[in-house]
């Protein structure tokens, strides 16, 4: 079996993950792969942070803006597409370099998939008009009681990921935890994990600033037409950071000031639970965000050994 070798670059959202990707793809011959979960949605590049076209022109991009908001995204299919195109990559001669900052993908990815059957559709159904009924908020709640292991990782206005955590639980009867645990890492892979360091108190401004530079870029008029495309605000696309903020704005009358503090209080919570994720993960090299020259030497060493 021809070995797959992937560098993994993580962290949380803010900390300069493109910036260093471009680096390492200048520098090793590279394609970027995403695997962030939010930034495979069309048409809201800018809200969740997708590489800009002068980004991506600097080396090969894949697996960015591509779904419809519709489509929900699952942690399998997705890791078998950015599988496929790593080996892809490689066959071009290019080092697959992988983006992203869910941590649960990047584990589905690396350590193999969790050998969860099909749900049944009735079940799927019946969580799904639940969560539309009473909110994705109660339904959490819930799991954190069946669940609290894999209900601490999620946040509970994301309702794409409670109902997959439930339906996995009533369908099955053991939960996404205890399936997860019974992962092997495939063994074409060689994966090399640098992590971007930041604290949340370092962070939190960067991502207030960072929100006025999405605002700046159209990021509003960017949900108000993603909106209009697909009428749904439960749709799964619009559960990423910013867009429930932004289509409260759009639709309930909350003011931009008020979406602003929410926004914020959103990513700098989502920031911290990726920064617990990410340090409890001992394969991860740390690196400081602006040491692209020791980030690009430490993913030298890894490919020359």
């Amino acid at each position: 079996m021809t070995e797959l070798c992937l560098v993994c670059l993580v962290g949380a959202t803010g900390t300069g993950k493109t910036a260093a990707a471009l680096a390492l793809a200048s520098a090793l011959g590279g394609g970027v792969v995403n695997f962030d979960s939010r930034q495979v949605y069309a048409g809201l590049g800018v809200v969740t942070a997708q590489p800009t076209a002068q980004e991506r022109a600097v080396c090969p991009h894949a697996l960015y803006g591509y779904l419809p908001v519709d489509i929900p995204v699952k942690a399998g299919a997705f890791a078998v597409e950015i599988l496929a195109q790593a080996r892809m990559y490689r066959d071009q001669g290019l080092v697959p370099i992988l983006v992203g900052g869910t941590g649960l993908y990047l584990k589905s990815l690396v350590d193999g998939l969790a050998p969860i059957p099909d749900i049944d559709p009735g079940v799927r159904e019946a969580v799904i008009a639940e969560c539309r009924a009473v909110g994705s908020q109660v339904l959490h709640a819930r799991l954190q009681l069946l669940d609290p292991e894999y209900a601490a990782k999620i946040h509970p206005n994301d309702p794409q990921r409670v109902c997959r955590a439930l339906e996995v639980c009533t369908a099955t009867g053991r939960t996404l935890t205890w399936w997860h645990g019974q992962t092997r890492r495939p063994a074409e892979l060689r994966v090399l994990k640098i992590g971007l360091e930041s604290d949340l108190a370092a962070l939190t401004p960067r991502l207030a600033r960072r929100i006025e530079l999405m605002l700046d870029a159209g990021a509003q008029e960017e949900v108000r037409l993603a909106f209009e495309a697909c009428p749904d605000r439960n749709a799964p696309g619009f559960s990423g950071i910013g867009c429930p903020e932004l289509l409260s704005v759009l639709l309930d009358g909350v003011s931009l000031a008020r979406a602003r503090q929410d926004w914020l209080r959103s990513t700098r919570a989502y920031a911290k639970r990726q920064l617990t994720w990410f340090q409890k993960d001992t394969e991860i090299l740390w690196h400081a965000p602006e040491d692209l020259a020791g980030i690009v030497k430490t993913a030298q060493t890894f490919l020359e050994s």
